[in-house]
């Protein structure tokens, strides 16, 4: 199957599991109260996994509303047939403003010029803009302060071409069970959000839990969950393995190009930081490089998966292009090692046969998070969806 859904000009890809994508996020749905919305982050490509077709898939599945990081992410969305209510994650620059209401993006403010000249091209346009009040109750990103909340407020609200459809803050720390900082964050913002209805100010949806607050947080629902990382089928941290069944959305696969038996002592890629030791070892060539993100870091310190048997890769990671070894010994009958061929599957990540390498591992070995990995991997890699 995997060579008959390879891109016919270019040997490498990254696979996309539909059917996971929606068991994941009817997994979420369910867990969230009743009447409570869930708006899926597909910011960054939908974390590598191709944004367009993962918004369709999420919405079957419960999804109410989505999430971007750039007005350019939500235009791309637009620009594809969605309907359904997009939010992007930040204020974005005041010059964007026409763009927005044209296209019915909603930012999160917490500027006043920028709320009204939000307004004003809203109103020279007939309509009315919608956004989201985004409050820093701690993590010193962006947002209004607690404080200024209610004067910001009263400061734009006067304006008829924009209207409140939110408010929202973020969690630093929502992984981390009986968190000191988490509590602290949540309730400064119930304080901000009970300051504003008292002072008569209607916050909106209200929503602060990210994918770890989701799951780890039900009591801080509110109106409505941000989820991301765990749509994709990973966990956002060790602290939510075993809380939440997830599946794996992305595989990373490409195919060999060539095959050589090289001389004992050859080097292999830039720098030659690998040698042959022995006879009867193969060097085959994959075109995936650190350009489609597979970090130049991992060189000569990962595995890939031919043939249900894990190989090591050897050489420096190549922009385009990876090596790895094959240590041949067909004679073994415990666990023998067959040839490469040209045209062989290689998986980076996903499954084949009794072997999984997962984002998870791939992060470990390169100091950073499971996001990074496949953020990385949908920037440039051609997309299957299976």
């Amino acid at each position: 199957m995997a060579k008959k859904i390879c891109p016919d000009d270019r040997w490498s890809w990254v696979e996309v599991d539909l059917s996971a994508l929606r068991r994941n996020t009817t997994a979420f749905k369910r867990s969230l109260a009743r009447g409570v919305r869930m708006m899926c982050v597909v910011k960054a490509g939908a974390y590598g996994h191709g944004a367009v077709r993962c918004v369709n898939a999420m919405h079957t599945a419960g999804a109410d509303q989505f999430a971007v990081a750039t007005v350019e992410e939500g235009l791309e969305l637009r620009r594809a047939g969605v309907q359904w209510p997009i939010l992007i994650l930040s204020q974005p620059p005041i010059e964007s403003v026409q763009t927005l209401v044209e296209n019915d993006i909603m930012p999160c403010v917490y500027e006043p010029d920028f709320a009204l000249a939000l307004g004003e091209a809203a109103a020279a346009a007939g309509r009315v803009a919608k956004y989201h009040l985004i409050v820093d109750t701690g993590m010193t990103r962006i947002g209004v302060m607690p404080a200024d909340a209610v004067e910001l407020r009263r400061t734009i609200d006067f304006h008829r071409g924009i209207e409140c459809a939110g408010t929202l803050t973020h969690f630093a720390t929502a992984d981390v069970p009986d968190d000191w900082d988490f509590a602290l964050q949540l309730n400064r913002f119930r304080n901000t959000v009970s300051a504003l209805r008292d002072a008569g100010l209607n916050p909106g949806l209200v929503h602060c839990d990210n994918t770890p607050g989701t799951v780890l947080h039900p009591e801080c629902q509110f109106d409505m969950c941000r989820v991301g990382i765990g749509l994709y089928g990973l966990q956002p941290a060790e602290t939510t393995v075993g809380v939440i069944d997830l599946e794996p959305v992305m595989s990373v696969r490409g195919r060999v190009t060539r095959v050589v038996y090289p001389e004992v002592g050859a080097g292999v890629g830039y720098g030659m930081t690998y040698r042959v030791p022995k006879r009867n070892v193969q060097i085959a060539t994959v075109p995936i490089g650190y350009a489609d993100g597979l970090s130049r870091t991992l060189s000569n310190n990962m595995d890939v998966i031919v043939n249900g048997q894990r190989q090591r890769q050897v050489g420096n990671i190549c922009m385009d292009q990876f090596m790895f070894a094959v240590d041949v010994n067909t004679t073994r009958t415990y666990c023998p090692t067959p040839e490469v061929r040209e045209g062989d599957v290689v998986t980076v990540i996903g499954a084949d046969g009794d072997e999984r390498i997962t984002a998870d591992e791939m992060a470990r070995l390169r100091g950073t998070i499971n996001y990074e990995v496949v953020c990385g991997f949908g920037m440039r890699l051609p997309k299957v969806y299976v």
